[in-house]
């Protein structure tokens, strides 16, 4: 009989947002593929998990890692797949895993929990009955001037990830695009320093400060 593969979502920072139901499966799973061991072994350590086998599964080694993987749960283990922070596949390794499992016809089975896109839908105060979500904002200007006139031209409220060292800059071209855009910034979610800023792209561009942390973006265009 083959074993189960579980995706599990793990707290993006405050470690109380764990659910019950993610606890025990690392208490009872054989193998935990994780994309830090290290960082997976500190939340281990504080809820006092001990792992029978932790293998790591990150982005530069999955396609090499997945089918051996995918060859201990046919072979009877149980594996919990997690990612540094949040929920695996989103913007975190996990997708090629998931879709050589339903290839195989092994049913993952998903753990919900914390997700800084979920968070940041939430908090931001935006239309969000329809919403897209945009991974990274390209780093190189062509690319990045296309990516934030797409989101401009689009209908829906759009979030994505920034750096806190390109922020600052992401935010005052917006601001050249379309001042009256409405932009919420959440930094820190979950954290100590958890921060949500909101309102018109010209209004944060306007900010003098420094940037920290990790941070989602949401913006919803100007209406005519």
């Amino acid at each position: 009989m083959p074993g189960q593969l579980y995706v599990v979502s793990t707290p993006i920072g405050n470690l109380e947002d764990i659910t019950l139901r993610a606890l025990r499966i690392l208490k009872e799973v054989d193998i935990i593929a994780a994309e830090d061991t290290r960082h997976t072994r500190q939340l281990l350590s504080h809820f006092e998990i001990h792992c029978r086998r932790l293998e790591s599964c990150h982005s530069f080694n999955e396609h090499d890692k997945v089918d051996k993987l995918l060859d201990e749960v046919e072979n009877g283990l149980s594996l919990a797949l997690v990612s540094d922070a949040g929920t695996p596949s989103v913007a975190d390794p996990g997708f090629l895993l998931v879709r050589s499992a339903l290839e195989r016809g092994l049913e993952p089975v998903v753990i919900p929990g914390v997700s800084a896109v979920t968070f940041s839908v939430t908090a931001s105060g935006l239309p969000v009955d329809t919403f897209t979500f945009r991974n990274f904002a390209p780093v190189k200007p062509g690319k990045k001037g296309k990516f934030l006139e797409s989101i401009l031209a689009d209908t829906r409220t759009s979030f994505f990830f920034e750096s806190p060292f390109r922020i600052g800059r992401t935010l005052k071209e917006l601001a050249e695009i379309s001042p009256e855009a409405k932009v919420a910034v959440i930094r820190e979610a979950t954290k100590l320093h958890e921060e949500i800023l909101r309102g018109t792209a010209a209004e944060l561009a306007a900010l003098d400060r420094q940037w920290k942390g990790e941070i989602v973006v949401g913006v919803y265009p100007a209406e005519e």
